[in-house]
Formats: structure tokens, C-alpha cells, sequence
């Protein structure tokens, strides 16, 4: 190896262990700040490594409000979520991407349109038809929307990584019988981890962090989602940051776990996604 490409190699790690710290820094100010008392927020100089860490303000921020109800409803509406995206967008890209049908294309490209309306726009039509079917303040409104498509940017995604799969492997499951439902089971889906693991997490994320959906369809304390809850407790503690910060490293926490734990699936789902069309 010359030196010149070592010298690269080099520039390049510093490059990555540089940003990494720089991303890394407001994680670990807000661990920091979740434990350590009041006393110690404000000292200036500031001191990066405190003497002691305080477990406590966990405890007290947990048992301050519901956060175990919140933690419940948020693992509903994510889990269902994740499940309903998954199944129903696959479904419509294989239909979109396998299957031979009139107007197939012109009305995705229709429907691809709908990426560029913002959910402020709908929010208003979506919450009068929740209500008008008695459905407004329960996780309802939050999860079945999952179920019907699944959103046009997660069908997209699929049917891009679809279609790269050879037509040979429909053709050899026709030859032995196979309908659309078996092929789509036994052959699409096994061939599509990797994208299915990208849609599954990008879900997973948005769910779990949404605030805005939650905030307009849901107004009883008993169903509020973790965002919902932190909010609250923004509300009460506004002035004690360090349980708002022990409060938010709580809530954090699952996304982080997910993301290290799918991050490599998620990398090769992304790079494994064609833009054949």
C-alpha cells in the first residue's frame, strides 16, 4: 500500500471519528444531564465528567406521570403500525410491480403524487371522518391507516427493490402451480428481507416519535402515546431539566436499540433497492 493511500485511509478515519463524536455529543450531554442534580447544570466551566450520577431522577420521572401507559399505547400503535405498513405496502408493490393490469403505471404515477401532500393538509378531512364515525380519542385512528396501503413512499420502495427480482422466479412458481398469493409469499417476500427491514424500521421511527397525529386525534390522558406524555411533563417540569432530560433519554432509548440493532439490514436494504422502472 503507497503512502498516499494511507494518508487517505487516515484523513478518512479522523473525518469519520470526528463526526461521529460530534453526533454522538447531545446524547451524551442529555445522559449527562439525567443525572446529575440541578446543582450541577449550570456550572461554568461546565464539567464534562461529574463527580457522581444520580439514578434517581429516573425513578422520580417515571412515577411523576403514567409513563407506563403511555410506554403501552406507544407499543401498540408502533407494533400494529409496523406490521400493517409491512404486509399492506408489500401487497400493492407486488401488485404494482408483478402483476400485468390495465393503467398500471399511469395510475402509480398518479399516486405518486400524494408524497408531496404534507399530513397538515389531510389532517383536517381525516379527523371529521374519524369522528364522524365515533372513532376520535382511541388509538383507532392511529392504526388503521396502516392497514390500507401503508403509505406511497414505503409501496415505492418496495416495488423499486421488486422489480429487480428476475421475472424468471414468477414464471418457475407458475410451472408449479403457484397463484399470485404463493408467489408473493413464498418467493417475493423471502427474496426481500432486506427492504421489508428498511420499511419496518423507517415505521418503527415515525410511529414512535410521531407527536402531531396523536396530538389531533387523541385527547383522553388514558391514551396518550409517549410524545404525548413528554409533553405533559415538558408542561410540569419545564424548569427541572434534569428529569425532562432523564424523561427523553427514556424515550429515546427503543429507537436507539432498533436503529444498532437493524442498522446493517437497514444500510444493505437501502443499497440493494433498485431505481429500475
Amino acid at each position: 500500500m503507497s503512502a498516499t493511500k494511507k494518508l487517505h485511509i487516515i484523513i478518512i478515519y479522523v473525518l469519520l471519528i470526528g463526526l461521529s463524536i460530534l453526533f454522538l455529543f447531545p446524547f451524551y450531554w442529555m445522559l449527562k444531564t439525567s443525572m446529575v442534580g440541578m446543582s450541577g447544570l449550570f456550572q461554568v466551566p461546565p464539567q464534562w465528567l461529574p463527580d457522581s450520577f444520580n439514578i434517581d431522577n429516573f425513578v422520580e420521572a417515571l412515577t411523576s406521570h403514567p409513563f407506563g401507559q403511555y410506554f403501552k399505547n406507544s407499543m401498540i400503535v408502533t407494533v400494529l403500525s409496523v406490521l400493517g405498513v409491512v404486509f399492506s405496502s408489500s401487497v400493492c408493490a407486488y401488485s404494482f410491480s408483478r402483476i400485468q393490469w390495465a393503467g398500471r403505471d399511469r395510475i402509480f404515477g398518479i399516486l405518486l403524487t400524494g408524497l408531496m401532500l404534507p399530513f397538515f393538509v389531510v389532517m383536517i378531512p381525516q379527523f371529521l371522518g374519524w369522528k364522524y364515525v365515533n372513532l376520535t380519542d382511541t388509538l383507532v385512528p392511529l392504526i388503521a391507516p396502516s392497514w390500507f396501503g401503508g403509505g406511497m413512499f414505503n409501496i415505492f420502495l418496495l416495488r423499486q427493490f421488486f422489480l429487480t427480482i428476475p421475472r424468471e422466479m414468477d414464471e418457475a412458481a407458475r410451472m408449479d402451480g403457484a397463484g399470485h398469493f404463493r408467489t408473493y409469499w413464498h418467493v417475493i417476500l423471502p427474496l426481500s428481507k432486506q427492504s421489508l427491514i428498511v420499511v419496518g424500521m423507517l415505521t418503527f421511527l415515525a410511529s414512535w416519535n410521531d407527536y402531531l397525529a396523536p396530538m389531533v386525534f387523541v385527547t383522553s390522558e388514558s391514551h396518550y402515546t409517549l410524545m404525548l406524555g413528554l409533553t405533559l411533563f415538558q408542561g410540569s417540569y419545564s424548569a427541572q431539566w434534569h428529569l425532562m432530560m432523564a424523561a427523553t433519554s427514556i424515550v429515546v432509548l427503543p429507537s436507539l436499540i432498533v436503529f444498532m440493532i437493524g442498522q446493517r439490514y437497514f444500510v444493505e436494504g437501502i443499497a440493494m433497492t433498485g431505481v429500475k422502472g
